[in-house]
This record gives structure tokens, sequence and C-alpha cells, in this order.
């Protein structure tokens, strides 16, 4: 069953969770959820052409993608900062000492989101023509 769309829906969630936690003073948790929209989004785009995926690298999705439909690399270099918060985010046992809430910053956070909102965009965009 083609779902592209609840992914893509479950994409745009994450990333107002994300905006939401930086508001809120959550920024391990909004590096976190910027990570998981951007990993949704492209995983809309697998499940639109049919295809499998595995795994929860941006970096590695994007990279697997046809020929045609190839992200820019900053698109990439962005992916490969959003893979950087997927497990340290949330493991107090990622980092030598302190919790996770207290290694992320507003700025990371933000930045983190930018990426995020960048390479939901380029998904929406592919899944509009496909």
């Amino acid at each position: 069953m083609e779902r592209s769309r609840d992914w893509l829906d479950q994409a745009e969630s994450d990333l107002a969770h994300a905006k939401s936690d930086v508001a809120t003073g959550f920024y391990n948790w909004a590096c976190f959820s910027a990570q998981q929209s951007a990993e949704k989004a492209v995983k809309a785009v697998f499940q639109k052409m049919g295809a499998e995926t595995w795994g929860h690298s941006v970096a590695d999705l994007l990279g697997g993608l046809p020929a045609g439909l190839k992200a820019p690399q900053r698109l990439v270099n962005g992916a490969h900062e959003l893979d950087k918060a997927y497990i340290p985010s949330r493991y107090p046992d990622a980092h030598p000492s302190g919790s996770p809430g207290s290694r992320y910053t507003k700025g990371e956070a933000s930045r983190l989101i930018s990426h995020a909102e960048k390479i939901l965009r380029f998904c929406e965009d592919i899944l509009s023509r496909l």
C-alpha cells in the first residue's frame, strides 16, 4: 500500500514539533525531531516510488535516490549534520558526561531545523513530480 502522504504528513508534524521544542528550550529534542522530519520526508519519496528503505541516516537515504533525483551536495551536508543528532540527542551515555539536554544549543537546534526544512521542501518537490 502506497502511503507517501502519511510519511510526508508525519515529516511536517515532526518539523513543527522541533520548532515547538526550540521555543520551550528542549534543544536536544528539537535536534532529534528535525532529524526525524528529514528522514521521514526522504522515506516518503521512496514510498511513492514503491521502493524499500532501511536505516535512519538521512545522508544515506538521500544518497540512495535514483540518478535523476539526486540531492544537491548542500542538502547532503545538512543531512550529515542531522544524522549526528539521531542517537546522542537522546541517550545520556552517548556523551562522556552530562545529559543530552545540557549538550545542545538553540543555535544548533535552529540550524538543524533549517536543514530539515530544506530537505522536506526538496522531497515535496520530487513528490509533486512523481
